[in-house]
């Protein structure tokens, strides 16, 4: 009958209607999976030689745009092959690709955290409520630095010494992670104050002197990007 005819076309044209929406939707999907914000160097916001006599500007140079830049591109390229894993609903080699996600994402967030905590106008001491946080969590800031320059110089192998902001407590504390791990995604700490105490980050100036390089690094800490960052993790 007529009715059923018309019925029929109603259903071919819902059917084809549903397909061009699921064309439209799958075609959108791989756009935004392609144009997932890749990630990038940040660029610093001085010069390789700002930091001397402190940091040399060769080791700057090596350590901003080659070794960051190296951790960069492979966090990228594991991220590309975890979201084919994850299409795929391949399990196994999602859990193989973590290693190397911890390994990179956390060499781009420890740097990029880094990078922003030197500055030519560092040093000294900081201000305000930092410094009062610092007083009544480690007695002075002189107990702090020492305690600070302890931990990191005590580190074994490659890795970082920190200080980070305990949300629960409210309080400062101070921590180490070796290689790469992320201070955040180890031990909950938010991060405020970085040291990396891989080889690249000192040895062409400092040798295996370590805790040299250590003593210097204080003479360029910017205590005004620890602050805000204080004030950004209490938020």
């Amino acid at each position: 009958s007529i009715t059923c005819m018309s019925s029929i076309v109603n259903m071919l044209c819902r059917v084809g209607q549903i397909r061009r929406c699921a064309a439209s939707l799958s075609q959108t999907l791989n756009q935004v999976a392609a144009s997932r914000q890749k990630h990038t160097l940040p660029d610093l916001t001085y010069d390789y030689g700002a930091l001397e006599p402190h940091i040399n500007a060769e080791i700057m140079q090596l350590h901003h745009s080659k070794h960051h830049a190296t951790y960069v591109n492979n966090l990228n390229v594991t991220e590309e092959k975890y979201q084919e894993a994850l299409a795929k609903g391949d399990v196994t080699t999602q859990v193989a690709l973590q290693p190397a996600l911890k390994f990179n994402g956390g060499g781009h967030i420890n740097h990029t955290i880094f990078w922003t905590n030197l500055s030519p106008n560092g040093g000294g001491e900081p201000q305000g409520e930092l410094m009062e946080a610092i007083k009544r969590d480690f007695g002075s800031f002189q107990k702090m630095k020492e305690k600070m320059s302890a931990a990191t110089v005590a580190v074994q192998g490659s890795g970082w010494g920190w200080l980070g902001y305990e949300k629960e407590s409210g309080r400062l504390r101070i921590a180490a992670c070796a290689n790469q791990d992320p201070l955040q995604g180890s031990t909950g700490l938010i991060p405020l104050l970085g040291i990396d105490v891989w080889e690249h980050a000192y040895y062409l100036q400092y040798k295996n002197v370590r805790p040299d390089y250590v003593k210097a690094i204080w003479n360029v800490i910017s205590w005004e990007n620890v602050s805000e960052r204080l004030q950004t993790a209490k938020k």
